[in-house]
């Protein structure tokens, strides 16, 4: 009898070792830090905001670091559906707002994404000075409407 308790005995101790370590690699995810857990599991806004933001920093405009991070994120997305421009926009600026440490200085380009229409059409159209624009194909706000 003493040999079966002494069994029993190393047997429900090997089950007591064994459920803290099951725990540990079940609980891992939680234990990592919020930059280790964004490389681990990132989703594609993350990505997306890690090509936007690096180019931003190493000097790439607007237009040329949007279209990398837009075409990796429609890449990235398991969505059936396309992911919108104004939709991957938001995509990028809550994992910027989310992780503030990971992308350190990509705040001030945030605006960019929204902005990129207005700042397309300025810069296609020329500077207007003066008058009317016959011939030139450019119409002013008086031009439109008769002001």
């Amino acid at each position: 009898m003493a040999a079966r308790l002494h069994w029993l005995s190393r047997r429900f101790s090997a089950r007591m070792a064994i459920t803290p370590l099951i725990a540990a690699l079940l609980g891992l995810g939680a234990a990592l830090s919020p930059a280790e857990a964004v490389t681990t599991t990132e989703s594609p806004g993350a990505k997306g905001a890690q090509v936007y933001c690096f180019m931003r920093a190493n000097g790439n405009n607007h237009e040329v670091s949007w279209t990398a991070a837009y075409a990796l994120i429609k890449r990235q997305s398991a969505s059936m559906f396309r992911t919108s421009p104004e939709h991957a926009a938001v995509m990028i600026t809550e994992a910027v707002v989310q992780n503030p440490t990971t992308f350190p200085d990509c705040g001030r380009y945030l605006g960019d994404l929204y902005n990129r229409r207005v700042q397309t059409t300025e810069a296609s159209a020329p500077a207007v000075s003066g008058g009317g624009n016959a011939g030139t194909g450019v119409q002013t706000r008086s031009d439109r409407f008769g002001n």
